[in-house]
């Protein structure tokens, strides 16, 4: 196929769709310079991820592109790094540690909402992308962020996120070029990174002792020792098993990554219910059966159903990561076709996850499809958006606690409307945004 690089550049999501309805499990084409193979078929991308996920790497076209923004942190990092980072921040992200912190996450979001009121107009995509900042900061770093700090963090989202939409020029253009996009990730980036040490040195100043009140009984453990990821890491450095660079990786990447999906996934939950009154109405009903206008409780979630699956049918029409590559380290056969060692291997949620093949109506919001009689002919990786095999998402867990969570605490006190007439567009980077802020106005339910 030629042209790709400029038609995927321009719309990824359509661009997507188009080249698996044409052309199958399998596509072959060029993206800029990488020799590309999409694979669309469940049965493929299970055998990347799981069954023989080791003929696979993270591809070298990523360490060039993030290499800078993410170094070797556990999303980038590979083999016996990788290895060992995965198991040293194991311990932050164990379901016992994670189910503590149910408090702190209903917390910081009634503080939210203590600052909404009937009839106003929020953006809600900013909204769950500061109190998602604030919550993974609290989890994994054990410290809170001021309002200043927070408006640092996500000043310079936007810069970052810039650098990596599908522009082949962008692509060839090389870093040392004094171009305004790069002069405006550098300063991000910088930015982000002094506000990152500033943390660690205000934690090496505690001894890894103080946490926030939120997270003294989530950090317990038999030695009294905190267990967030950054006490975790500063022990390990202190003991000589991190370097500084060790820590600056780590802690950008669980910065930048461990809010942002849960954030999304929110943002397309609240719109996708004001656009279905009728799951909304659904929602709100198990809401006032299970917690009768009371917070909701860590032992509560396992009772909210229908808040879970409207998440999942959330992150299945829109998942946050649309798309991920891996590379080939051998000579392979998927789908049929020899794949060679070095390609690019796209797969693309987004495609996968809206495909005829694998959903009914796969383009309708029905959060029912994943009630368990309808769920169960379905193939493994016709839905994976935390990826799959022992690489999949370390904070998947904390992830989908926050989001029902936070889902079933304002969804008790609000209905969210969506503000304008027409649908928003969205915009591919590392995760998918949308391109227009998410005005929603506030309706304070009875």
């Amino acid at each position: 196929m030629f042209g790709a690089s400029r038609q995927y550049a321009r719309d990824p999501f359509t661009f997507l769709t188009a080249v698996a309805d044409a052309y199958g499990d399998v596509v072959h084409f060029d993206l800029g310079p990488l020799d590309t193979y999409m694979l669309t078929n469940p049965a493929d991308v299970e055998t990347v991820l799981v069954s023989e996920a080791s003929k696979f790497r993270k591809p070298q076209f990523q360490d060039r592109a993030i290499g800078d923004l993410l170094g070797d942190g556990l999303l980038m990092s590979e083999g016996a790094t990788w290895k060992k980072q995965r198991q040293l921040a194991q311990p932050a992200f164990d379901v016992r540690r994670i189910s503590t912190m149910a408090g702190m996450m209903t917390d910081r979001t009634e503080s939210m909402l203590s600052s909404w009121g009937d009839g106003d107009v929020v953006d809600v995509q900013l909204e769950m992308a500061r109190l998602t900042v604030e919550i993974i900061v609290d989890a994994m770093f054990g410290t809170d962020l001021d309002d200043e700090r927070i408006r640092r963090v996500q000043e310079n989202l936007e810069p970052l996120g810039a650098r990596f939409e599908p522009d082949p020029f962008r692509f060839l253009t090389p870093d040392w070029a004094p171009t305004r996009e790069n002069r405006q990730y550098k300063e991000a980036l910088s930015e982000l990174e002094s506000l990152v040490w500033d943390i660690v040195e205000e934690r090496r100043g505690t001894e890894y002792g103080e946490t926030p009140a939120s997270s003294v009984s989530a950090d317990a453990t038999s030695d009294d020792r905190p267990m967030d990821l950054l006490s975790i890491l500063l022990r390990a450095h202190d003991e000589g098993e991190q370097t500084e660079k060790n820590l600056r990786d780590e802690l950008m990447t669980m910065l930048l990554a461990g809010h942002d999906t849960t954030a999304l996934t929110l943002t397309y939950a609240w719109y996708l219910l004001s656009q279905h009154p009728e799951a909304e109405a659904k929602l709100h009903r198990e809401l006032d059966e299970v917690l009768g206008g009371r917070t909701p409780t860590f032992e509560d979630v396992r009772k909210l159903e229908y808040t879970e699956r409207v998440l999942n049918e959330a992150m299945r029409l829109y998942p946050p990561v649309y798309v991920m590559f891996r590379e080939p380290k051998v000579d392979v056969r998927l789908g049929g076709y020899r794949v060679p060692e070095g390609s690019a291997i796209m797969l693309p949620q987004w495609v996968v996850h809206r495909s005829e093949r694998w959903w009914d109506d796969p383009l309708s919001f029905d959060p029912d499809r994943w009630a368990p009689e309808r769920a169960g002919d379905r193939p493994r990786f016709a839905y994976f958006p935390f990826g799959g095999g022992p690489r999949h998402c370390i904070g998947k867990h904390l992830s989908l606690l926050e989001g029902r969570l936070i889902l079933g605490t304002v969804a008790q006190r609000y209905e969210l409307d969506y503000v304008r007439d027409e649908p928003f567009s969205l915009r591919g980077s590392l995760t998918m945004h949308p391109e227009e802020p998410m005005g929603m106005r506030l309706r304070a339910r009875d």
